[in-house]
């Protein structure tokens, strides 16, 4: 059969019987006699006299996400008449009969690949048509439809599958990202001499890369979901490989980064200990310097290590004497033994342990000069804080518009959930947390651009604190209250609630990744006292 063939309601409901069903989903006809018994919920449900024969819209959006449609579209045969005419015609080819016509069709409106969400406040203010920006041009909306069309038809689904699966990224998507056409590797290092002179998607020049493309390309990942997997995708990259490029020397960056941005080889950041979480002065790790001064002997190990299952390189903070903390590149050899560790996040992000047994490295893998680690890690903090801060607003606005969207799908007791007044109280919070918490980034990210590395250090490191933790705390907020909007379903995976579902179960990681909530929200406090001025009352 045609899936152009239109059928009349009258012609669907012929079909309601176990061999011989069919029925109609969003104003489509799908032929399930074949399907039945393969339903996941049990035939059951298909031949309930409601659904067989029947417009099953309602009924199904009320189990299944959309696209759903996508992954059985084999099953459509057609599209169902809107007026009797045009059914008769096409369907039997005689113009004299007529099937009664239809009225008050329900027809939802369905996600498009690449485009924006009619939901409002689903998008960030910059991309509503009738709002303006100070902040963003036409490079930076140009980029966004690049980046949109690529997570969306290239990365969602492996992205969905595995964060349950918990198998990492394939090789093929990590190859394609690291290609000259897409340079998305290169792109989350954030601006750089490392664009110089490249074209990036939606034509945008290397040379004007400024932190609201790098934004973009972060939040434009995230809109996907699937926190764990998205760890999997390079994460260790984003903040292993900012001390390679800052304080690294030109034959380090020519051996390292071409292959890390092609996609090649994967680079971790390896500090946390078992005994030294946050704690960066009690780390343990040592490190000897040979008699002939070249090279250093690392022993100890590294524990919660994103990418560090399958990382080829470890970015290391090692003790190399009772005071003095470096920075090193380490290469991964048979000396160097990885563990995975299971979290709340999906296995997808190679979180491992991570040992050292008497790795020998060259002295020329010092970054920053022996005795300066802590000068290079604090150096990365920032940055690192900063694409946290973007990747949770957007997670946070991919929470509620999940929610905003089921309060309107879902009836209970005879109303919407939306139709309550306590569930739109819960939106009306949500909405405001998000919204404010994108307009304190875009104002953080504006002082990025005017000021340097070193100026960033000064000026933003108090209120990059705050920013990361008040946003982790409006995580924390939206996810509880969305979880109740959903109920079950917000806490099974898969199924229609499994963004919330993942949601609730790995917010957590952003209250502590980069420093926990408490640690920053002090330092954004003494840092703010550090300049205060003698005052009376």
């Amino acid at each position: 059969m045609a899936k152009d063939t239109v059928y009349s309601l009258d012609q669907v409901q012929l079909h309601n019987r176990e061999g011989d069903l069919w029925l109609v989903v969003n104003g489509n006809v799908y032929d399930l006699s074949k399907f039945t018994e393969l339903h996941p919920g049990g035939a059951g449900l298909l031949l309930a006299k409601e659904v067989a024969g029947q417009d099953a819209t309602e009924a199904f959006f009320s189990l299944h996400r959309s696209d759903v449609l996508t992954k059985y579209d084999r099953l459509r045969i057609g599209r169902l008449a809107p007026d009797s005419d045009s059914a008769s015609a096409s369907a039997t080819g005689d113009k004299s009969k007529a099937a009664p016509t239809l009225k008050k069709r329900k027809e939802y409106l369905l996600p498009v690949v690449g485009e924006l969400s009619p939901v409002p406040h689903a998008e960030p203010d910059w991309l509503h048509p009738k709002l303006f920006s100070p902040y963003y041009r036409s490079s930076h909306h140009e980029l966004r439809k690049s980046m949109r069309e690529f997570f969306d038809s290239r990365v969602r689904d492996e992205a969905q599958e595995f964060e349950l699966s918990g198998e990492r990224p394939t090789k093929a998507l990590v190859d394609l990202m690291g290609r000259k056409e897409w340079d998305i590797h290169a792109m989350r290092m954030g601006p750089g001499r490392h664009l110089h002179g490249k074209t990036l998607p939606g034509g945008v020049k290397g040379e004007d890369f400024d932190y609201f493309h790098e934004l973009v390309v972060v939040q434009e990942m995230c809109r996907i979901g699937a926190p764990g997997y998205m760890a999997g995708l390079q994460a260790g990259m984003v903040i292993g490989l900012p001390p390679c490029l800052n304080f690294g020397d030109e034959k380090m960056r020519q051996k390292v980064l071409p292959d890390i941005f092609a996609g090649k080889k994967f680079i971790s950041l390896a500090i946390s200990e078992p005994h030294a979480g946050s704690d960066v002065q009690g780390i343990q790790t040592t490190a000897t310097l040979s008699d002939d001064k070249k090279y250093w002997t690392v022993e100890g190990s590294k524990k919660w290590i994103t990418n560090g299952h399958f990382s080829d390189y470890f970015m290391t903070a090692v003790r190399t004497g009772p005071k003095s903390l470096s920075m090193m590149l380490i290469e991964r050899d048979d000396n160097v033994e990885t563990k995975k560790i299971k979290t709340s996040y999906s296995a997808s992000a190679g979180t491992a342990y991570v040992f050292f047994d008497k790795v020998k490295v060259p002295v020329e893998n010092v970054l920053g000069g022996e005795g300066n680690g802590l000068k290079v890690i604090l150096s990365n903090f920032n940055h690192e804080r900063w694409v946290i801060c973007c990747r949770i607003a957007r997670y946070n606005r991919l929470i509620y518009e999940e929610t905003f969207k089921w309060a309107h799908l879902r009836m209970s007791a005879g109303k919407r959930l939306i139709d309550n007044a306590v569930v739109r109280a819960k939106f009306a919070k949500m909405i405001a947390k998000v919204d404010a918490g994108q307009t304190w980034l875009e104002h953080i990210t504006y002082q990025m651009t005017k000021l340097s590395y070193a100026e960033q250090s000064q000026a933003l490191a108090g209120p990059m604190a705050l920013l990361k933790y008040y946003l982790a705390r409006c995580g924390r907020e939206i996810s509880d209250d969305a979880v109740q909007i959903w109920g079950g379903r917000g806490i099974t995976q898969g199924g229609m609630g499994r963004l919330i579902e993942q949601h609730q179960r790995t917010f957590h990681f952003d209250t502590l990744l980069g420093g926990a909530d408490e640690v920053l929200a002090d330092l954004g406090v003494r840092q703010a006292s550090k300049r205060m001025p003698l005052a009376s009352l």
